[in-house]
């Protein structure tokens, strides 16, 4: 499988021939068709008739309020109803992510090559520039690079309406996290680009927020559906000076049994470098939504061991990609496995009592998971790969396992791994800096937390 088979590649077009697997962005950097004038006069059109039809519920209010009109209570309701109905038509109509009024919007030209945007190729020597001339925002803070956080949740509500709830108590222990650890955070919930939906959103994302936060030196995705769980451990960025991408994975299971399971796309991190932005730009064509991503689904079923027939996802588009034209990219990628940047839940959050009985955090390691992520759950969905109650029951486990490293610092710990109730583990003294000194989780009181004991 080399760079010349991956180019090969080919796509039915709309048309019924063949064409290459796009590869590369147009010189145009987009792929669209023009968006047509008609949709803005449709929405247009819409409004205007939610104005009217506002107009006409609020002359029955006035009528059933002082007497005016002489419509029979029969025919005021039936009317109410379907004034009513018509409006929720109308507002599901404008508000729905698909559209289907207008397919001309979700349309690409299946003749050129998806691009997330204008090719970009002198980004190093730019953002250089752009870091000098404003030092008040240094890409090194204290020595440390600046790590900006990413992760993100669908902006509709969950089909599960108990996943909001777990969604809310993921991106919390999140916050605890960045705020110990002095990292910045971004929440996204909207689709930068259609095409791009799904497990394929966080690359334009990722993209914009690099070029819009130079001052970045790396950034973090992380799913909505990974909690951490060593509140102590630091990712050791001085381990990847030479590296522009960090992913947990394992590399035998990558270039020997080529697995669609060798990395986990859940957690990793990209340096805000021009190797990132070209990686993004190879890696983006396999996923616009439609005939493309099928089609590209099916290369990855057919070359990459263990993956079910479906259509491209990103984690299985990264492995190809980096398989099929590994000369070009591994040399700046580093697998990462020597603690759990990804940590699979189901053999770890029944483990937790254990974990507390031995070890300690700021292990990071299997001995205490640095992330613990609910691959398969699927909590806002309304379909998932276990059981609803088994996810839920391990998540509340993960969230009060790490939530308790925050509250000890407090004198509070939850009663038990599955109890949202709290209870008091000490008692208030005049002496509180004591504590702080003692429970301060920002301080590497265990010292060095990559030591094997």
């Amino acid at each position: 499988m080399g760079q010349d088979n991956f180019a090969a590649q080919k796509r039915a077009s709309g048309g019924g021939g063949a064409g290459g697997l796009p590869t590369t962005p147009p010189a145009n950097g987009r792929a669209r068709t023009m968006l047509p004038r008609g949709r803005q006069i449709n929405k247009t059109f819409n409004n205007i008739k939610i104005t009217i039809l506002c107009g006409f519920v609020t002359i029955l209010v006035l009528r059933g309020t002082v007497g005016i009109g002489s419509l029979s209570s029969s025919d005021a309701d039936a009317v109410n109803q379907n004034l009513i109905e018509e409006t929720n038509r109308i507002l599901k109509e404008i508000r729905s992510d698909s559209e289907p009024d207008d397919p001309a919007e979700s349309e690409i030209n299946p003749n050129a090559t998806y691009s997330l945007g204008p090719k970009i190729s002198n980004w190093n020597q730019e953002r250089k520039v752009w870091l000098s001339q404003n030092p008040e925002f240094p890409n090194f803070v204290n020595g440390k690079p600046r790590i900006l956080l990413l992760t993100g949740s669908p902006p509709s509500p969950c089909d599960n309406p108990i996943g909001d709830h777990y969604l809310l108590k993921a991106i919390k222990n999140k916050i605890d996290y960045c705020r110990i650890h002095g990292i910045e955070i971004v929440y996204n919930m909207a689709h930068l680009d259609k095409e791009l939906a799904g497990y394929w959103a966080k690359l334009p994302m990722i993209r914009r927020l690099m070029l819009s936060h130079p001052e970045i030196e790396w950034i973090w995705w992380m799913d909505s559906d990974a909690m951490f769980t060593d509140m102590v451990f630091e990712i050791p960025l001085s381990k990847y000076d030479k590296h522009n991408l960090v992913i947990h994975g394992y590399p035998d299971l990558l270039f020997e049994q080529k697995s669609w399971i060798a990395l986990n796309t859940g957690s990793f991190l990209f340096r805000n470098c021009q190797w990132s932005l070209d990686l993004l730009d190879a890696w983006a064509p396999m996923g616009p939504k439609g005939a493309i991503r099928e089609e590209a689904g099916k290369i990855l079923t057919a070359n990459l061991k263990g993956r079910p027939a479906f259509e491209a996802d990103d984690q299985s588009a990264l492995i190809y990609l980096l398989l099929s034209q590994k000369d070009q990219w591994m040399d700046k990628v580093y697998i990462e496995n020597q603690y759990y940047l990804h940590g699979y839940w189901a053999g770890l959050v029944d483990r937790y009592e254990e974990m507390m009985e031995k070890y300690h955090p700021g292990l990071g390691d299997e001995r205490w998971p640095f992330v613990t992520h609910f691959v398969g759950c699927k909590p806002c969905g309304s379909y998932g790969d276990y059981p609803v109650e088994q996810c839920m029951r391990s998540m509340e486990r993960a969230f009060n396992f790490a939530d308790n490293q925050v509250l000890k610092l407090y004198g509070f710990g939850h009663r038990g791994l599955l109890s949202p109730k709290i209870k008091r583990i000490r008692n208030e003294t005049v002496t509180p800096l004591e504590y702080v000194d003692q429970f301060d989780i920002r301080r590497p009181v265990h010292g060095d937390s990559g030591s094997r004991s």
